[in-house]
């Protein structure tokens, strides 16, 4: 009876894990999916500038600043996901889990808030969000990746699996892509990650905490 409620256990830390590196740790990397949403609504568009052309009929617009800004806040983003890792690795063997998780969940937290009430005129929170989110998405593979040796000689499997699903996350922005074009509301689409965010967390702390 114990040992099928101790793989029980382990199997809902597996699954719990794997849908949280599959859901939100690596979205980062669907940014070119989420940069045609924003473009559509109208961010970075006083970027813009009108362009010289021959047919007075018709005005052209040239929207490479625009471009630039967008590829700015990914260049922002993905740098502080690969640099955070030492300090964010240093804090998670000093405190444990439980920390290390926290401040992920309040990055995440944050970062989805700000991409959720940001505008075209408040297009600069990108920034900071994207970059939250990153990091914050980091710390949740990193604090997930433990769960391998639950499973003994499985952990390569798993620990494979889950880096599997972090790459797999990036397909998060173009669903919210998807949904924008039947009329789903990006505030809509951001707040409900951020519940099952929150629940996959309440579900399964990781094991060592």
């Amino acid at each position: 009876m114990v040992g099928g409620a101790g793989r029980a256990k382990k199997l809902g830390t597996l699954l719990s894990g794997l849908l949280e590196c599959g859901a939100f740790c690596g979205i980062i990397f669907g940014w070119a999916s989420l940069v045609y949403v924003l473009k559509d609504l109208g961010y970075f568009e006083q970027w813009c500038e009108t362009s010289d052309n021959l047919n007075p009929n018709r005005t052209l617009y040239d929207c490479s600043g625009q471009d630039e800004q967008f590829s700015l806040v990914f260049t922002i983003g993905s740098f502080m996901n690969n640099f955070m890792t030492l300090p964010m690795g240093y804090v998670f063997d000093r405190f444990g889990t439980a920390v290390a998780r926290l401040i992920a969940i309040s990055l995440y937290t944050g970062g989805t808030l700000l991409v959720a009430f940001s505008t075209p005129d408040l297009a600069v929170l990108l920034f900071p969000a994207m970059s939250m989110l990153s990091v914050g998405g980091m710390v949740l593979i990193l604090t997930n990746m433990q769960v391998g040796n639950l499973f003994g000689k499985y952990r390569s499997i798993i620990i494979t699996l889950y880096n599997g699903a972090f790459d797999s996350s990036s397909a998060i922005f173009l669903i919210i892509k998807v949904g924008t074009g039947h009329q789903i509301c990006l505030f809509t689409t951001q707040a409900l990650e951020q519940m099952d965010a929150q629940l996959g967390s309440d579900i399964c702390g990781g094991p060592g905490q």
